[in-house]
Order: structure tokens, then sequence, then C-alpha cells
């Protein structure tokens, strides 16, 4: 039986990833989990799952909850994750929040020696460097959750390292992958949400359709693999079978397949290297299919995730403008205040103003994550983002 520290539960991922515990109760325990201030979804999890423990955003959501909850202590903030991350119970930690917040809660769980699934690419993006290196020192392994890193994890198995050419990740292209720029000036919070493959939560379909999303993982596929970012592509392929492909010097190829289902990399993160039946996920049928198109990615259609390569060269404290910013203007774009082509914009003039600070530390990156967020919230009460 494996006690799961579960960050970041009413989130999609996190979700899901009950589902995966529901469906294995003889292997897996929810010890403890973490959410925002969702309480109204919290309260169900919390009944069913009995977890021993439970860590909110802030106070006011903390006498929310005391309202339903009376066996369980209920921990507030950082803090409060950090402590659920290395209990001792704690055999695996989940990291399924959005944005830098599971960043803290996630190098302390290396240093305690945690097994650690990662859902959460803005930790390795702002600092990767951080990250692996407490993951080598301390002898961690990170399983990745998203798909696209559970393809490349699974399609590394037993090979040479030093014998990979590139790593290829797959995009479906987003909500939308079929419109030109012209067409982006208009469209609605409800057009971006509506994604034609995945049910994921809405700042990540946000940033699959700015392309954002693959952005963030290329920068996360560097620091889990190794790889230079001249050996990563990026290709759309609007099928969202084949996940990630890995080719290697001899010209060969291995790919991962599978429908659409976030809940197998999940499952197979928690039992890895076993592998568990996973009930109600449709079977891949590639006769049904018939086809698999791909296609060059356009730097020029999707400027977000030129920006993420460009930040990710540079290294240093870049990528955590690149992630903060971007937080920041999906908030606004998904709140109605500005347009889907203004995310890009704010992005990308807090790019051009950042003085890259090389080989940050924690403080230092924290710090500029802080930043940033005040200046892109300040250029946009400025009305800059009218201005770029």
């Amino acid at each position: 039986m494996k006690n799961i520290t579960l960050l970041g539960a009413t989130g999609s991922i996190g979700i899901q990833t009950l589902d995966v515990i529901r469906q294995h109760k003889d292997l897996f325990n929810l010890y403890a989990l973490s959410f925002g201030r969702n309480v109204d979804k919290a309260v169900p999890i919390i009944n069913e799952f009995n977890p021993k423990k439970i860590v909110v955003q802030d106070q006011e959501t903390k006498k929310k909850l005391e309202l339903y909850v009376r066996n369980q202590d209920i921990l507030v903030g950082s803090e409060g994750m950090i402590e659920i991350s290395i209990d001792t119970y704690t055999d695996v930690l989940v990291n399924a929040v959005m944005g830098s917040v599971g960043l803290q809660a996630t190098l302390q769980a290396i240093q305690n020696k945690k097994q650690i699934a990662i859902a959460n690419k803005e930790t390795l993006v702002t600092a990767g460097h951080l990250v692996m290196e407490a993951a080598r020192i301390h002898n961690v392994t990170l399983l990745p959750v998203d798909s696209e890193h559970s393809a490349i994890f699974q399609c590394l198995n037993g090979e040479n390292q030093k014998e990979v050419n590139k790593i290829i990740i797959t995009a479906s292209g987003g909500s939308f992958r079929d419109k030109s720029r012209e067409e982006l000036q208009d469209v609605t919070v409800e057009d971006a949400l509506n994604h034609p493959n995945w049910s994921m939560g809405s700042k990540i379909t946000i940033d699959s359709a700015t392309m954002m999303n693959k952005g963030l993982e290329v920068i996360e596929a560097h620091w889990l693999f190794d790889v230079p970012y001249d050996q990563i592509d990026v290709v759309l392929h609007k099928e969202s079978v084949i996940h990630s492909m890995v080719e290697f010097n001899d010209n060969s190829v291995i790919a991962q397949l599978g429908t659409p289902d976030m809940r197998v990399p999940i499952q197979y993160a928690l039992t890895y290297p076993a592998r568990l039946p996973l009930s109600n996920s449709k079977k891949l049928d590639l006769v049904e299919i018939g086809k698999l198109h791909f296609s060059q990615m356009d730097y020029v259609r999707f400027p977000c995730l030129k920006m993420a390569y460009d930040a990710g060269r540079e290294g240093g404290t870049l990528p955590t403008v690149l992630n903060a910013a971007n937080e920041v203007a999906v908030d606004l774009f998904l709140q109605g205040k500005m347009s889907f082509v203004s995310i890009e914009k704010l992005i990308g003039q807090a790019l051009e103003q950042h003085v890259t600070i090389p080989n940050p530390d924690l403080e230092t990156i924290l710090g500029v994550d802080r930043q940033t967020r005040l200046e892109v919230e300040s250029y946009f009460n400025k009305d800059l983002v009218n201005k770029i």
C-alpha cells in the first residue's frame, strides 16, 4: 500500500489521479491533499477518501472548510504544502498544482527522498537546474505525468541516452489550430476553452491554444531528459494519438501511442515500473482512426512557442519571467479583461524588459517571480498592452 500525497486535488490532473486511486484501493491510499479555495469541490473528495491532512490556500478557506471537516488536520499555504510533502507517511508526492506554487514543496520532498510524480511543469521551467541537481544529489527519480513526457520516458526505457538524436514532442494545436492570426483577434474565452481532444483545466487549455503549453514542455523536457534545445522538436499532430517520439542515432524512431486519457500517464507514474489495467479507458484502434496527420510547426503563427525556446536557451531567470508573465496574462484573459492575442504581447513585453540573472538560487527565482507578476499587472493597468 502506497500513501499518496496529492497537491492540487481539485484540478483536472488531481481529479483524474483520484480516479486512479479509486480503481486501485488495494494499492493506494490518499494520505494528504492540497487544494486552493474550491471548498464545494473538495468536501466530497475529503468525505470519500478521508485523508489525514488537508492544505488550503488561505485562512478564509480554512474557516469555511472547518464547517464540514472534523477529523483532519487543516494546514494553510506553502508551509502546509511543504509539511505534507515531507511527511514521514508520504510515500509518493503527486505535484498536480498549477503554476510555480509547487516549487518549494517539490524541492523539500526531493531532499527528503520522496518518490515524485510531477505534473507541475512550471516547477522545472522556473527552477529546472535546482530541481534536477537536488534529484541527482538525493538519488530521486522524477516520474513525469504529462502525457508527452511520460511518452518520452517510456520511449527511453532501456535505451542508451547517448544514442538519442532528438526528442519529438507532438502538439494537438489547441482550440485555434485551424485559425489564422487574423482570425484570433475576436475569439472568446469560451472559444479558447473548447479543446478538440483533451479534457483539461482552464489554464492549461488556454496554454494549449497559445502553444505556450508546448513551450513549457520543451523546457521541461530539456531538464528531465538532459537534452539540448536544438535536439528537441515540436510537430503538429491533430489526433493526439502519438504522444511523443524519440529518434536515435541509427535513425530509428520509437513512439508511444494511446487514446487521449491523462489517467494512463498518471497511473504509470504511480505504478512504475509495473503496469496495471485501467478500466473505462478506450483502447486505441488504429484501423478505426485510419490516418494520422503531422505538419511542421509555424513559429510565426505560434509566437509563444518561440518565446519559450528563446527563454530556455538563454536560461537563468528568463524562463521564470516567461512562466510568471504567462500565468498573469492567462488569468487576465480568463477574467475577460483583455483579448486572446494580448497574452503573447504581455509575455513578450516582460521578456524584453528583463535583465537575465544567470544561475539563480531559489531566493532569486522566487523574487523574480514576484516582481514579474507585479510588472505584468502594471503593464496591463497602464494599458501598455494596446500600445505594444
